[in-house]
């Protein structure tokens, strides 16, 4: 991933260093556990502990001959340990240390990825409480509906990070799957004791049945995943988008001191932070499709998925650390435009209220598609009019003379949008 959208420790956790330094101590449990074995004598393996390392220009130099990443690896740490490297990746096929290397870096990743989602959540619940009592237009289809909660959205947001909180600590226990069990998955030039002994001194799970590799629909679990918390920033990114509008004005993501829009127009303040998130969205669904197409290798295995690996997973788990960040930040330093918000209240001349209306007109022996044609007749010649509805309605020759105006007036009341709030809210755990 670029430098732009990397943050640490999440790109510490993809880099070169970081996969040798865990490749070395996967190796040296090996050794370890050969030792007690009785395969390696106690000799070797203290020479082996003492002189095992690398040096990342030998392992390249290596590579360019054999073109083999993990070979040129060995044989880096193997001549710096002498006769005893001979002991060295003993038992061991490559996709052995590679997978339980990515096992052990998913497992970190996934970490880092739910202090972000906790950060998030903690977050949203914050905005959900102090914007709980806040009437806004609700929209659906871009289109004025009815008015509901500023705080309700963001209680929205809270119940569905939560949810993908579970979803990745679900993901967690299945990433951090590791194996040991050769070149085929049989343990013919290995033991099972090894892949234990590793294992276990690694906090990694042992894949109950493997090929030469750790089977791959794990790993599109952990793309998936990704992908649907992805989409869900996207979610909450387009609304805030939306509301940014110069024509609705709502809410502004945050626009710092400097800042500058537009090279062209002085006046312009985008919703940048947002609309990256939606554009890295997209990129996160297609690696989880790769890794789809990743599960379905040749026999034993194929290398197919290896090259698309190296991209979609250390790319997918920082753009995701970095979409959480910068989020998170939207929200915490969210501009809220009360006096916009109860402006756009009104732009329907009271239609908004249409159902509560249809309900009491029917309350009071209209037929619904009498009081539907009546409401909507109203309403639009509020809008033509730019008149309250109510207005119009109460000197309106077909409104029953016998309805209370005071009754009438109880449709417009805001009140009623809010009054479950409290139910809802304690539903998803924002209340208690």
């Amino acid at each position: 991933m670029i430098e732009r959208y990397s943050r640490s420790p999440m790109k510490d956790n993809w880099t070169a260093k970081a996969k040798w330094d865990r490749m070395l101590k996967i190796e040296l449990l090996i050794c370890e556990a050969w030792n007690k074995k009785g395969l390696i004598p106690e000799k070797d393996l203290k020479n082996i502990q003492e002189k095992a390392s690398y040096q990342p220009e030998r392992i390249y130099e290596i590579e360019a001959q054999t073109h083999h990443d993990v070979v040129a690896f060995v044989s880096n740490v193997a001549e710096n340990i002498g006769e005893s490297g001979k002991y060295f990746h003993l038992g061991a096929t490559s996709s052995d240390i590679l997978d339980t290397c990515l096992a052990w870096q998913l497992k970190d990743a996934t970490s880092i990825i739910l202090e972000d989602l906790t950060l998030l959540a903690d977050t949203l619940k914050e905005k959900a409480l102090q914007y709980k009592n806040l009437p806004c237009i609700g929209r659906t289809h871009g289109v004025h509906a009815e008015p509901t909660s500023f705080g309700l959205k963001f209680a929205s947001w809270y119940a569905e990070t939560m949810k993908n909180i579970e979803r990745i600590k679900i993901v967690q226990t299945e990433v951090k799957t590791g194996k040991l069990s050769g070149a085929v998955g049989n343990y013919a030039n290995t033991d099972p004791f090894v892949e234990a002994y590793v294992l276990e001194k690694l906090g990694l799970s042992i894949a109950p049945v493997s090929t030469q590799v750790v089977s791959r629909d794990i790993h599109a679990h952990y793309l998936t995943s990704l992908a649907i918390l992805a989409s869900c920033l996207d979610r909450y990114a387009t609304e805030i988008r939306h509301l940014q509008r110069t024509e609705v004005r709502e809410a502004e993501e945050p626009f710092g001191k400097g800042q500058k829009g537009s090279s062209a127009m002085p006046h312009k303040r985008n919703p940048i932070l947002c609309e990256r998130i939606s554009g890295m969205a997209r990129v996160i669904r297609g690696y989880a499709l790769t890794g789809l197409e990743n599960v379905a290798l040749w026999h034993e295995r194929d290398i197919s998925h290896s090259s698309a690996e190296r991209i979609i997973l250390p790319d997918a788990s920082i753009l995701m650390d970095y979409m959480l960040h910068i989020f998170c930040r939207v929200v915490k330093d969210l501009t809220v435009n009360q006096e916009q918000i109860a402006k756009n209240l009104e732009l329907t001349w009271g239609a908004c209220f249409s159902q509560g209306l249809l309900n009491i007109l029917i309350s009071y022996g209209y037929s619904r598609e009498k009081a539907y044609e009546l409401i909507q007749k109203t309403a639009f010649q509020a809008f033509q009019e730019k008149r309250h509805m109510l207005e119009i309605l109460k000197l309106s020759p077909d409104l029953d003379k016998d309805i209370p105006y005071e009754k009438l007036e109880q449709a417009f009341d805001i009140q009623p949008y809010l009054r479950h709030l409290d139910e809802i809210y304690k539903r998803i755990g924002v209340l208690p």
